[in-house]
Order: C-alpha cells, then sequence, then structure tokens
C-alpha cells in the first residue's frame, strides 16, 4: 500500500512541475515542449515499471497520423516517451485534476464525439499539428478494449490527413502502430490477467491503478507497422488496411516475435 501512496505522490509532484514550466515555455514562447514532453513521459513510465520494446521505426520529418490500438492509460505514458507526438483525447480529460491542465499544455488534442457535427474543426486542428511537425496518436478504435482483442477502427478523423493534402499540397503518411503488454514480472500475462493494464468499459480509475502498482513489473510492446502514404482516396478502405495491420502486429507481440532489446 505505501507503494501506491509514493506513485500518487511523485506523480503529482512531478505533473505539477511539469505544468508550471511549459506554462512558462508557453508563455515565453521558448522551444523545448516536444522534448520536455518525452522526458516527462519517460520518468512517468519508469515510476509505473514498464519496460518497453520497440518494433519498427517511427516516421519522422513528415507530416503523420499514427493509429494505434488502445488498451489503457498506461498507454499515453508508454508511447509517450518514445518520441515528442501529440495525442488526441476524450474531451473529459480537460477536466480532470492536474491531468488536464498537463494535457491542455502539451498540445493534446480534444474531441467530443458526441458533437460530430465539429469533426470537420477538429480534423482541422489535427492537421495544423501535422503540418507543424508534431507526428499525431490517433486511438482509432474510439475506446479502450480489455487487451486481447482489436476493436474496429472509426475513420472520421482521418480526414485531417486530406485536409493536410489539401493546405499543403504535398506528402502526408498514416502509420499503424500496435501497443501490446505480454508480460508481467516476467511472466507472461495471459487473457485473464490483462485487465490488470487494461482500463476499459465502467472501470473506476482509483481501483484500477491501485490494482495496477501494487503488482510487478509490466513489459510492452510498442510496434511501428509499414506507414502508408496517403492520397485522399478510398480512405474507409485504408483505414480496414491498417486496423488489419495493427491485429496482425499486436499478436506477433503477445507471441514473442520480435527481438529488439526492452529499455
Amino acid at each position: 500500500m505505501l507503494r501506491f501512496y509514493y506513485v500518487v505522490t511523485c506523480f503529482m509532484i512531478m505533473t505539477s512541475v511539469l505544468i508550471g514550466v511549459l506554462w512558462c515555455i508557453e508563455k515565453l514562447r521558448l522551444p523545448g515542449r516536444r522534448a520536455l514532453g518525452a522526458f516527462y513521459f519517460r520518468r512517468l513510465r519508469g515510476l509505473l515499471r514498464v519496460r518497453v520494446r520497440v518494433v519498427g521505426t517511427p516516421v519522422t520529418g513528415k507530416p503523420v497520423l499514427i493509429l494505434s490500438n488502445h488498451v489503457s492509460w498506461v498507454d499515453i505514458p508508454t508511447i509517450g516517451s518514445i518520441m515528442p507526438l501529440v495525442f488526441i483525447s476524450k474531451s473529459e480529460v480537460r477536466n480532470w485534476p492536474l491531468v488536464g491542465p498537463a494535457a491542455e499544455l502539451l498540445h493534446t488534442i480534444f474531441v467530443d464525439r458526441s458533437q460530430r457535427q465539429k469533426t470537420a474543426e477538429v480534423n482541422a486542428t489535427i492537421a495544423r499539428k501535422m503540418e507543424s511537425g508534431d507526428p499525431v496518436v490517433l486511438f482509432a478504435e474510439g475506446t479502450s478494449s480489455d487487451g486481447n482483442r482489436v476493436l474496429q477502427f472509426r475513420s472520421a478523423l482521418v480526414g485531417a490527413a486530406s485536409a493536410v493534402l489539401t493546405q499543403s499540397q504535398g506528402e502526408v503518411w498514416l502509420q499503424p502502430l500496435s501497443i501490446s503488454y505480454p508480460r508481467i514480472d516476467g511472466l507472461p500475462m495471459g487473457r485473464m490477467h490483462r485487465p490488470r493494464v487494461a482500463w476499459y468499459g465502467d472501470t473506476d480509475f482509483v481501483p484500477h491503478l491501485k490494482d495496477y502498482v501494487l503488482h510487478g513489473a509490466i513489459d510492452a510492446v510498442v510496434t511501428f507497422g509499414e506507414p502508408t502514404a496517403f492520397d485522399g482516396v478510398d480512405r474507409k478502405t485504408l483505414v480496414k488496411a491498417l486496423e488489419t495491420s495493427v491485429r496482425r502486429m499486436r499478436i506477433e507481440a503477445l507471441r514473442g516475435d520480435f527481438s529488439t532489446k526492452a529499455t
């Protein structure tokens, strides 16, 4: 139980410092937001005892929308620790204590899925981030799963890639990303134990966090798939192909079909 209070206290201190520094960066228009975000997520990942194994290579230096599956709140520090990027999140997160202000200062893009009429506006925001050099991560299932499957991908927000094509007349890429958690304390996690990491359905956050923290170290596998140049044609077919790629990569990761060392 002491470890739970230790983790919560460290999180509150780290996040409060992050908010203060990011606020100064924003007000003074200084560089460093992207690097600071990745540094913060690496420290948070260490606090949560997540060992990450990265497979494949992320697209850099080009506008890219990364389509990922979604298992847990643990996905955020896990993926965010690998490289500077911007997340797309549900609008409720904006009101969470500490997390909301930190996410906003890290330029998280908030989406209210109940207001479909604002999809074009959100897509324009995503497009601006991509054009400015921020890789953008979209959890394309629209919700988190139990970690044992990949839900159907939604294609609405992929329209942001079309907006980039329209505005810049340049290249824009879509890249599939798979995240999975195959081991706990070095042992295979198995279907029954994945809810220790997976946060989905009506599960309350605090009890889930407590249960997670009081168990052992977690192995995560983050796999970047082959990127695809987007031409603005047949978006739904392309998203379906990326979904299939994520399903395949997740199965390979859970089977242990990878060779890159964990960090």
